[in-house]
C-alpha cells in the first residue's frame, strides 16, 4: 500500500526551517520524523526549524560524526544522522529508549529499524534548483497520519519569511 503524501515547495533554507518550525507544535513524545534525500537537500535545515519550533536554544549541527545530538526545549529533540551506518548498525543505537523521552528526527531515516519506521512521518527532500526544494511528507501508521494531517493544515503564512 502506498502511504498518503503531501508536498510543499521551499525556495530557501529559511523557508525549509519555517515549514519545520510550523510543524513542531504538533509533535509529542514518541514521534519519529524520517528525513530522506541527497546530501545538501535541506535535512539539517529542517531539524534547525524543528528545534526553533520546540524552543530548543542549542545550535543544531549535522551530527554525521557524533551520530546523535540531544536538543532540550519544550520536548527533547533527538537529532540522529545515520549516513555513515548500515541499517543493522542503526539497530544497536538504543534509539527506542531515546524515543521514550522525546522526538526523533532522523537524517537518512530509511536506515532506521523497521519498527521505528512503522509509525512515523517521512519527509523526502528533492532538489529542484539551486535553492528550490520539494518536501514530500508521507504517513506511516496512525501517528504518522496525524502528523501528515498537521503538515497538510499548514499554510504559507505559518511558514514565514
Amino acid at each position: 500500500m502506498i502511504a498518503p503524501a503531501a508536498s510543499r515547495a521551499s525556495d530557501s533554507p529559511a523557508r525549509t526551517e519555517a515549514w519545520a518550525a510550523a510543524l513542531a507544535p504538533a509533535l509529542t513524545v514518541g514521534d519519529v520524523i524520517i528525513l530522506r534525500g541527497p546530501l545538501g537537500a535541506g535535512k539539517t535545515c529542517f531539524v534547525i526549524g524543528l528545534a526553533r519550533g520546540l524552543v530548543a536554544p542549542a545550535r543544531v549541527r549535522s551530527p554525521s560524526f557524533g551520530l546523535i545530538h540531544e536538543l532540550h526545549g519544550r520536548l527533547l529533540l533527538v537529532h540522529v544522522d545515520l549516513y555513515r551506518l548500515a541499517e543493522r548498525e542503526a539497530a544497536g543505537l538504543g534509539l527506542d529508549e531515546l524515543l521514550e523521552r522525546g522526538v526523533l528526527a532522523v537524517e537518512w531515516g530509511e536506515k532506521l529499524p523497521p519498527a521505528l519506521r512503522a509509525d512515523a512521518l517521512e519527509i523526502e527532500f528533492a532538489i529542484r534548483g539551486a535553492a528550490t526544494r520539494e518536501l514530500t511528507a508521507r504517513a506511516h501508521g496512525v501517528r504518522g497520519q496525524a502528523l501528515l494531517a498537521a503538515w497538510q493544515a499548514l499554510d504559507g503564512a505559518q511558514a514565514g519569511p
